[in-house]
């Protein structure tokens, strides 16, 4: 595996691979080097800095796929650069905080963090979380791919128009759903009568993938049930597979 150093700032460091590309910022050297080093001996390519000064002209000359990112940085922290991040892209954020840190990792992942590590952490982990979030980013780009080319669903008296984000009942009334609701309707009505398992419906909906909120699908898609499912005496369009995930028992028409 060939190593390089990048010229000026801090020293970054690179690893050359034909796979995806991972932006590492910490301020400890050792930590960029353990990261360049394991990332790079699992064909991952690597380029790792100091501070968050350096991200944008990293990102000027790099396509990045996923920024691991330390919360506690000089100058511009992990905080405000994952918030200045998530307004400009849906870029995958992983951020790496300190044992005592649960308020500031709870806010970063509101904030728009995908998921965090908590340092010291098992570089093993962070490879696997890594390619975690990559297979999530990579299943949403297809269903916004494909949804750009259906107008809307139906299904039980049902219309999800796609373009408007609007879900319609069958007397014309419009039901209002929040982003994630929509997110995990079209999942659904996507895939319909194909289980998918909690991991698939966590990124579809952009929900974090932490176990402290992996319950949160369940939540989400309990919302979403009283939704488009009041009556709780009719067969369930949402039907949870014990052990597997949650199946749309309903047939779906797609109007392209």
């Amino acid at each position: 595996m060939q190593r390089c150093r990048h010229e000026g700032g801090v020293d970054p460091m690179s690893v050359q691979a034909a796979a995806a590309h991972v932006l590492a910022v910490d301020d400890d050297p050792s930590v960029r080097q353990m990261i360049v080093d394991y990332l790079g001996d699992n064909e991952m390519r690597v380029t790792a800095v100091a501070s968050g000064r350096e991200i944008a002209d990293v990102m000027a000359r790099e396509t990045i796929d996923l920024l691991v990112l330390d919360l506690r940085l000089p100058g511009e922290d992990g905080m405000q650069i994952a918030r200045r991040l998530r307004g400009e892209s849906g870029l995958p954020i992983i951020m790496l905080t300190g044992l005592k840190d649960e308020a500031d990792r709870v806010m970063g992942l509101e904030l728009g963090a995908d998921d965090y590590l908590t340092k010291p952490f098992s570089p093993r982990e962070l490879l696997a979380r890594i390619r975690a979030l990559l297979r999530r980013a990579r299943a949403q780009e297809t269903v916004a791919d494909g949804l750009q080319k259906i107008r809307a669903y139906r299904f039980a008296g049902w219309e999800l128009n796609v373009r408007l984000r609007r879900l319609i009942t069958a007397s014309g009334d419009i039901v209002v759903l929040t982003n994630t609701e929509f997110n995990l309707l079209a999942a659904f009505l996507a895939a319909p009568s194909r289980v998918l398992s909690r991991d698939q419906l966590l990124g579809l909906s952009r929900l974090h993938n932490d176990e402290v909120y992996d319950r949160s699908i369940d939540v989400q898609v309990g919302r979403l049930r009283k939704k488009i499912q009041p009556d709780d005496t009719q067969p369930p369009l949402i039907k949870t597979e014990r052990g597997a995930g949650y199946l749309f028992t309903a047939a779906v028409e797609v109007v392209r």
